[in-house]
């Protein structure tokens, strides 16, 4: 096959276009505008099967606009681009206006003389494998043969041929992600619900209302109450039913930090800060842009610490420990303890400014002595979560077990209930 001098041209430039940029949807529409500009074959497209769902679309069109090619949908042999695609052969239609399988589904034509234009699609393939279709109009030349065209096509959709194989890859592997992302998103918004908080008490009711009210704002939250009465849990409630459900959520138990490690952790630090400090490292702060951070047992964080928090609630901004460039931050803070704060800020190990700043929406979790009427629907729930985890066969719970249940104290709440029960289906 001997090609024209303009056909060359097009050629080495396409070669050239198609390895001069990583960006792969740039590549291959710089290859149709070239087709446009060199060979007169206008409103070029490149249509890829998604093998899954049988289903064609238009990912790259030159001459054709982003709703045009919206529209741009075919099953798999529907159409002159579905019939190409299915069978793996190319389809030449001499006049689009006498061929009943060329649709135009995209709409760029409706405005043109259909009777002076010809349509040519040719199979885009790795190996056997047809990945999809490139297709182009040129103007109606009477009797001249399309055959000519055909071949020229064939050459240029071997040239490009890698790129698409790439590119449907790629989209193949963020649609996979789309649905892992989806699947974990049940899995939070499961995990994370409000049924995983237990209780019917009158003050577990108040509870779950507190947290409906204060989850779809951006105020501050501070929950009360002893440890193992469920603080974490119901942070997890109110960041999951929030408007910032889908951005981070971090968590610091500030009472697990050493006092020399707690601001570097929360607010970072610059390489050579101090020793050992051998590289930058960004605070859980930073990490929580744009989403939640829950800071457990605040009660716990010295008074220099408690200043630099402040300065974060207030300006929304921090510096990382040894840097002198200011970091704009913007989070919703959730603090707990299980502390009585308004007695720290008397005896002077809390700061007073903190404590109103933290004490816009506070929620109390009860005690489990204060909630009896829940004690048997949590070991219930307790029981048959970890029967099932253990595959143990215990349908339910005995009488004396009840009674010693419902007559304890339970000075370790809910999580004390739960490693109870725990070791009894062990």
């Amino acid at each position: 096959m001997k090609h024209k001098p303009d056909e060359i041209i097009c050629l080495y430039e396409i070669t050239k276009a198609i390895h001069a940029t990583m960006d792969l949807r740039q590549a291959l529409y710089k290859a149709l505008a070239l087709m446009s500009e060199h060979l007169g074959m206008n409103r070029g497209s490149i249509a890829l099967l998604n093998p899954d769902t049988s289903e064609i679309h238009i990912e790259v069109a030159h001459g054709i606009s982003s709703s045009e090619k919206t529209r741009g949908r075919y099953k798999l042999g529907e159409g002159v681009t579905g019939r190409v695609i299915e069978t793996g052969r190319p389809m030449a239609v001499p006049k689009i206006d006498d061929e009943p399988l060329f649709l135009d589904r995209t709409g760029a034509r409706s405005r043109i003389n259909k009777s002076t234009i010809s349509f040519i699609s040719v199979p885009i393939k790795e190996g056997r494998k047809v990945l999809g279709a490139l297709s182009v109009d040129r103007v109606f030349e009477g009797s001249a043969p399309l055959e000519e065209d055909v071949r020229l096509l064939t050459v240029i959709s071997t040239l490009i041929a890698q790129k698409v194989a790439v590119l449907e890859s790629i989209n193949r592997e963020q649609e996979r992600l789309k649905e892992e992302n989806l699947r974990l998103r049940k899995e939070l918004d499961k995990k994370y619900s409000f049924s995983n908080i237990i209780g019917n008490s009158r003050k577990m009711q108040e509870v779950f209302y507190l947290i409906t009210q204060v989850a779809k704002s951006n105020a501050n939250v501070l929950l009360l109450g002893e440890s193992g009465t469920g603080k974490e849990l119901a942070a997890n409630a109110i960041h999951y039913n929030s408007l910032r459900a889908t951005k981070p959520f971090i968590k610091v138990n500030c009472a697990a930090l050493p006092e020399n490690l707690v601001e570097a952790e929360l607010f970072g630090y610059e390489k050579g800060a101090f020793t050992g400090a051998n590289r930058e490292k960004a605070g859980k702060f930073e990490l929580a842009h744009g989403g939640t951070i829950f800071l457990d047992e605040i009660g716990s964080l010295a008074l220099e610490s408690q200043g630099k928090l402040l300065r974060v609630l207030q300006e929304r901004e921090l510096e990382r420990l040894g840097g002198t460039q200011v970091i704009k931050v913007n989070i919703r803070l959730i603090a707990a303890t299980n502390r009585d704060l308004a007695q720290s800020v008397e005896q002077g190990t809390f700061r007073e400014d903190l404590f109103y700043r933290l004490n816009v929406y506070p929620i109390y979790m009860p005690a489990l002595r204060e909630r009896e009427a829940d004690i048997l629907l949590l070991a219930d729930y307790f029981l048959e979560k970890y029967a099932e985890e253990y595959g143990k066969d215990i349908k339910r719970i005995s009488t004396p077990a009840i009674e010693a249940l419902t007559q304890y104290h339970w000075p370790g709440n809910v999580r004390e209930l739960e490693n109870c029960m725990e070791r009894a289906v062990l």
